[in-house]
């Protein structure tokens, strides 16, 4: 006989982040990372971003206007009754990154994990300093848990570059120093150590979380996929060392096989995870 209970409503999570018309990376990336999860996700564009082929991959970038995105998140914060956790993905530019931080004073939504998107392909670096300084002054500041690749992670510790696991533990150790609770830095593939490799840091607890690496080259969106697989299960309850390790297994399979396009690079698929 068929229960009359209806299932219980899931957490929400919210992505203020980049579309990426692809599908590969971004907040749609994030959104079946959530529903994969068991998690509901919203969203809120900062900025819409293709990839060029005309132009070597290069994203082209087209920033959302800061009074857009703030609708966005009063739309989402007011609609649900509770947003259980946020991910902060690509923000790209001063006027967005000052609407996002506004809009995080006002609301206060709880576990807060930033994936520092310090650059995008196809950018300057020169041009975007002011951008990198005014997310660790104003957004990294309010993160439950930061997931920086090796590049930001280099940049927030200070260090040129990291070519060791010594190295990366030691920069978790710097960017906790910053005043971020909750550290997983990530280096994938890239390390040479035959792993997929990442280091969480959380002032007490200093763990290196691997798994079998899929060939030896990064893929498109593991990055987003790692933090929003994170900001689920921090929604659904998790600590932050256990939503690290399940984030890792997520992209683990996510990864394999992934997808392959007719760009030079494989993508995550995130429909093969079973949890």
């Amino acid at each position: 006989m068929a229960s009359n209970t209806a299932p219980a409503a899931p957490p929400i999570a919210l992505a203020i982040a980049g579309s990426e018309a692809s599908g590969g990376a971004g907040a749609q990336t994030d959104l079946k990372t959530f529903h994969q999860l068991g998690v509901f996700g919203c969203t809120a564009l900062t900025c819409i971003v293709s990839m060029d082929p005309k132009r070597n991959w290069d994203h082209r970038f087209v920033p959302v206007d800061p009074q857009v995105i703030a609708d966005q998140i009063e739309a989402c914060a007011t609609v649900h009754t509770r947003i259980d956790a946020v991910k902060i993905g690509m923000l790209g530019t001063l006027a967005t990154i000052d609407a996002v931080d506004a809009a995080l004073e006002q609301y206060q939504f709880p576990n807060l994990v930033v994936d520092p998107v310090l650059i995008c392909k196809g950018q300057e670096p020169g041009t975007t300093l002011d951008v990198d300084n005014a997310l660790r002054a104003k957004i990294l500041p309010r993160a439950k848990m930061a997931t920086p690749n090796l590049f930001e992670a280099a940049t927030l510790a200070g260090t040129d570059e990291i070519t060791s696991v010594a190295q990366l533990k030691d920069a978790a150790k710097r960017i906790y120093d910053l005043g971020v609770p909750n550290v997983l830095a990530k280096a994938g593939p890239t390390l040479g150590t035959g792993t997929a490799l990442d280091v969480f840091y959380d002032g007490e607890t200093l763990e290196v979380l691997e798994v079998p690496a899929v060939g030896t080259e990064r893929m498109h969106g593991a990055g987003c996929t790692l933090a929003a697989a994170v900001t689920a299960e921090l929604a659904k309850g998790a600590t932050p060392l256990e939503a690290a390790v399940t984030a890792k297994n997520v992209v683990s399979a996510s990864v394999n096989p992934g997808m392959h396009g007719n760009i030079p690079f494989t993508y995550v698929y995130q429909g093969f995870y079973q949890g």
